[in-house]
């Protein structure tokens, strides 16, 4: 089923956006004279300085934005895969819809403040078609620092394409150590998350970008992550493993309820793993499994990329 925080948060959306239209109303009236000689949007140009026009057409936008994230919200979730029980891809298809309005909204763009004293070159930023995860080792206290050549890159939610701990001797070693999605297992270096699914191994996360003008790389690259839950914001990791959030810190963009651990070593087996120890509750460590070199990561929700 829709997880219900989710649900609501889209009604509060769209409640907000309603109520907030009204309230704005009367200030847009008695403001009128001024906006008239400023506002150059689309809005204007088609319907002059008529501003009740334009902000009945302004609330019918927003009401259609607002029904169009709650309506993709509800797509997505009817689409979740489940692997051998019910599906736990609802709240990461959910925040995804949610959070598409953040590549366009002030949540990754400078404050007025600064915006009036800093003049800083225009960025912009492409949408992912579905969101992917980053695995990220640092200090959860700190909005930077070094190590980001070892975080890794989840292009696709590896959850639902994953293998159950119970189901490893029937769904991967009994196949070759291949799973049914596709990716291969690696006995001694293996990935599990929250639910006791064994998942894919992230690829390395991409630390360049190229120049569209000029065609030349560039030794960083830029995304937009988010925790969902107060803060979204860009992320910078560099050639030189350096990274950098331009606001909160890594534990504000970390997403709680995602758990991931990698588990190494030649004794490390899936087997040995305590099936009573799943599911972790949100924000706790991955369990212990005996014979492995345990390592957590946060995950991340990456909804876009500097173009």
């Amino acid at each position: 089923m829709l997880d219900k925080r989710h649900f609501y948060l889209a009604v509060f959306y769209l409640c907000s956006t309603l109520t907030s239209e009204h309230e704005n109303e009367d200030d847009d009236r008695l403001h009128h004279h001024h906006s008239t000689q400023t506002n150059l949007s689309p809005l204007s140009s088609l319907y002059g300085n008529n501003s009740v026009i334009q902000m009945s057409m302004k609330s019918m936008i927003s009401i259609i934005g607002s029904f169009v994230f709650l309506t993709s919200a509800l797509f997505q979730q009817g689409e979740a895969l489940s692997v051998d029980g019910p599906s736990i891809l609802s709240r990461r298809a959910v925040v995804s819809a949610l959070s598409t309005a953040a590549l366009s909204t002030s949540a990754i763009a400078p404050s007025a403040a600064n915006a009036a004293t800093e003049e800083k070159p225009k960025r912009s930023f492409r949408r992912y078609p579905s969101i992917r995860f980053i695995s990220a080792l640092g200090d959860p206290k700190s909005s930077s620092g070094s190590g980001s050549e070892t975080w890794g890159l989840w292009r696709d939610d590896p959850g639902p394409r994953g293998v159950y701990l119970k189901d490893y001797d029937r769904r991967l070693k009994a196949n070759n150590n291949v799973a049914p999605a596709g990716w291969s297992f690696d006995p001694t270096d293996w990935w599990v998350e929250e639910h006791g699914l064994i998942m894919s191994t992230p690829e390395p996360l991409p630390r360049k970008s190229v120049n569209k003008e000029t065609k030349e790389f560039i030794p960083e690259k830029q995304y937009v992550v988010t925790g969902d839950r107060e803060i979204t914001t860009v992320l910078t990791v560099r050639d030189d493993g350096t990274w950098e959030l331009e606001k909160g810190s890594l534990y504000d963009v970390t997403h709680l309820p995602c758990r991931s651990a990698a588990y190494r070593g030649d004794t490390c087996a899936p087997m040995n793993a305590n099936l009573k120890d799943f599911p972790v509750k949100p924000g706790a460590e991955m369990p212990v499994i005996n014979g492995c070199a345990k390592q957590d990561y946060a995950v991340l929700f990456v909804l876009g990329e500097a173009v």
